[in-house]
């Protein structure tokens, strides 16, 4: 229970962060956006290299495909490095702003760019792995993909806060968890229920619509679309805000002024020198 209650104050604080500064959310709508973007730069002339004669991929095929990896993950790192940056800055009292975040993330383009690299190649190498072995070896390869986003999870927040490079900055994420075990995954738990919960209402609107037809069923779709964006976009925000707040105390060894009446001390216990 204490766990849990830590767990849900953790919530309430990122989440008292994003309703006083909504103009984080604009992050993951920028990330989102482009991430449509890359999709249809890479993804359509993709189309055109794969052999349909003989149902096969071409070598064309695979190094877009390889380039749209990489382009998706330095998207999504890229916004959310603007995101963590703004999210610091409110976290401390101050007052964040979208240009702001761009320009952060813009001087910091050439340093999350091997971290882009790193992180779609190890994405691309677990997938392929996984589709190759049996159930055992899936749920294997699952545990660890599992501890490599545990022990990565605050190299974004070190590489812009700390303007490290990506090897000082995995060896540092490391060191981090290393000191403090990993009960960052509670406040994740409650960010990803409160998600969960949060879409239940756009399930029930497709399913609604789909019983009423004709005209009531696009209403309830289109309803239900725009619902379900609304959420994804609040719980990204929330995350990344999150492991801010996170990244902070384990570096600084203080909570931010937004989570003081948090017991972060429970899910990140001091360092011992």
């Amino acid at each position: 229970m204490g766990r849990f209650a830590t767990s849900w104050r953790m919530f309430k604080a990122s989440w008292h962060v994003l309703r006083s500064r909504k103009e984080l959310a604009v992050f993951p709508l920028l990330s989102g956006l482009a991430a449509i973007l890359v999709t249809v730069i890479f993804l359509t002339p993709a189309l055109f290299t794969v052999d349909f004669d003989r149902g096969e991929a071409t070598p064309g095929t695979y190094v877009l495909l390889g380039a749209f990896y990489l382009a998706t993950a330095y998207v999504a790192i890229f916004f959310n490095a603007a995101l963590i940056s703004q999210a610091n800055i409110a976290l401390s009292g101050g007052d964040p702003s979208v240009a702001g975040g761009l320009r952060v993330a813009g001087r910091n383009w050439l340093r999350i760019l091997p971290w882009a690299l790193v992180s779609a190649t190890v994405s691309i190498v677990l997938r392929v792995i996984e589709e190759r072995l049996g159930f055992l070896g899936r749920i294997v390869i699952g545990l660890i993909g599992m501890a490599w986003n545990l022990v990565t999870y605050l190299v974004l927040p070190v590489l812009v806060l700390e303007g490290v490079g990506t090897k000082d900055a995995l060896r540092r994420s490391a060191s981090l968890f290393r000191g403090t075990w990993g009960e960052n995954v509670l406040g994740n738990a409650g960010i990803g229920l409160f998600g969960f919960l949060a879409f239940l209402p756009a399930i029930g609107l497709v399913a609604l619509g789909v019983a009423a037809g004709g005209a009531t069923a696009f209403v309830c779709v289109g309803i239900a679309i725009v619902w379900g964006l609304v959420v994804t976009i609040v719980v990204a925000a929330l995350s990344v805000i999150y492991q801010t707040a996170l990244y902070r105390y384990a570096a600084d060894g203080v909570s931010a002024p937004a989570f003081a009446e948090v017991d972060l001390g429970h899910a990140f216990p001091p360092r011992r020198k």
